[in-house]
């Protein structure tokens, strides 16, 4: 009997088995071409954000496309992390949002499928996603902040290029003002031209007049060439270099002369990015660790000292278990010293000490802040590797049941969702990550707050969906009004 029950039961399980491959694929399908897309988007808009601030430092360089392309690429790996939580969030949302307005997700429950079920296979990428993020950001990202930040450096400290512009003068290049009053459409004939010479020292003691000139670059654009016509040279010779001289200015007149000014204020060097691995952006975990074990054992180690320190400032109350001398007498365990009497003179010794010690004990409370609020900005470098990884689960379980609960695709609805939540999560973070760095709570305790917090509200959604609550019609907030209303009546 069971035998054939047996028998009967495999066509039916066998069938099961292949429509929940097709439902997998129909779901799985139905997500990632949101994700794709969203994630995209967040990525642009966050990098576009993030670069904003270094606009003013990048513009004007004459750097090329291929400098910009690898410090995007570079800060583009950086904001990964940062994208991929509220990518999670907007796709579950657009995904069973768009399966519920098409009542494909009421077919789908109609045939005895739970919501869980539903939610599976998208739970099972996004925890890959997870897992994927966390060894991401922990060993990729902090290679890519190295190359970023020290490319950044790199092009900070390269001068802007080389712009004349008519009427003012031009200090790029060292030891040299030039000015051109009129310059050419070919960008290399120039007209009344002005150079003050500052190589030799001393205030414009070598100035230059031409009618007109061109300037073009040298050697492998090593060296700017300067060619003038029709000018003079005015030396001012009460400079050191000239002392001996019985003139004081010298003027010199020129058909032609050609001025050579070398380039290479204007190269762009790559600084080593040794130079650059010691900050904490640039270490995974097992490095982050060693540090922020040093810099707490110093710190406790310097709570242990003071006590020590400040006891020299103590002389007259300083414990000893010796006998009677230079006027100190023991009596049974406890030291007494036989003071002056309070003269003017002991009293400003005695405030003076006490400014001492107060200066002392500030400065080493100080020092030792400092210590320990460097130790937890290392931990929570560490704990952030966990908790941007963990708030992707975290997105889904909000956005996927809220999804299914508000029956709305597309971009509307679910992106103003999506806002809010990621807003409410991002001040969360940087509330728990503040009140960690300033030692007011332990630092992970402030790194998973926003995440422990908004995990309840993910679970309470994922609740509602699976009763098919009505929890955001507004059908449900009138009969809600009104049962109020009768139950205070």
């Amino acid at each position: 009997m069971l035998q054939a029950c047996f028998k009967a039961l495999v066509p039916v399980a066998c069938a099961l088995r292949l429509r929940m491959k097709k439902l997998d694929k129909l779901i799985l399908r139905e997500f990632f071409g949101p994700f794709l897309l969203t994630f995209a988007v967040v990525e642009f808009i966050l990098l576009t954000q993030y670069m904003l601030k270094y606009l003013d430092e990048l513009v004007g360089k004459d750097l090329g496309t291929e400098v910009f392309g690898e410090l995007l690429f570079y800060f583009s790996i950086n904001m990964a992390p940062v994208a991929l939580p509220l990518a999670v969030l907007l796709s579950s949302l657009m995904t069973f949002g768009s399966l519920g307005e098409h009542h494909e997700l009421t077919a789908i429950k109609t045939s005895g499928i739970a919501l869980t079920r539903i939610l599976s296979p998208v739970l099972l990428v996004v925890g890959l996603i997870t897992v994927g993020a966390f060894f991401f950001n922990n060993y990729i990202v902090p290679k890519a902040n190295l190359k970023a930040y020290s490319l950044l450096w790199d092009i900070r400290q390269k001068k802007p290029a080389m712009n004349f512009k008519e009427g003012a003068f031009y200090n790029g290049i060292p030891g040299y003002s030039i000015k051109v009053n009129e310059k050419f459409n070919d960008g290399q004939t120039l007209r009344d031209v002005m150079i003050y010479d500052h190589t030799k020292g001393g205030n414009n003691t070598t100035v230059i007049l031409a009618d007109s000139g061109e300037m073009y670059m040298d050697y492998n654009d090593a060296y700017l060439v300067l060619e003038l016509f029709n000018g003079n040279t005015y030396v001012d010779q009460n400079n050191s270099s000239y002392r001996n001289s019985s003139e004081q200015f010298v003027r010199q007149e020129f058909q032609k002369s050609k001025l050579m000014l070398s380039m290479a204020s204007f190269n762009f060097d790559r600084t080593r990015e040794e130079l650059f691995s010691d900050n904490k952006m640039m270490k995974n975990i097992g490095e982050l660790n060693v540090v922020t074990d040093s810099l707490q054992r110093y710190s406790r180690r310097e709570q242990e000292l003071y006590a020590p320190n400040v006891d020299p400032f103590y002389m007259y109350f300083k414990a000893d278990t010796g006998q009677v001398k230079n006027g100190v007498r023991l009596v049974g365990q406890t030291v007494e010293k036989e003071l002056p009497a309070i003269t003017p003179d002991v009293l400003a010794l005695a405030t003076n000490k006490a400014r001492n010690i107060k200066s002392f004990t500030a400065s080493y409370v100080e020092r030792v802040r400092i210590s320990i609020r460097e130790a937890n900005n290392y931990e929570v470098e560490i704990w952030r590797k966990y908790t941007q990884s963990a708030s992707i689960i975290i997105m889904f379980l909000i956005g996927a049941p809220l999804g299914a609960i508000i029956k709305k695709g597309g971009l509307g609805v679910p992106v103003v969702i999506s806002i809010v939540f990621f807003i409410t999560m991002y001040v969360l973070s940087i509330l728990g990550e503040k009140w960690a760095r300033e030692g007011l709570v332990p630092v992970g305790t402030g790194m998973w707050a926003a995440n422990l917090i908004l995990l309840p509200v993910g679970l309470f959604f994922l609740y509602q969906a699976r009763n098919d609550s009505s929890l955001l019609e507004l059908d449900f907030w009138r009969k809600m009004m009104a049962r109020l209303r009768r139950n205070k009546l």
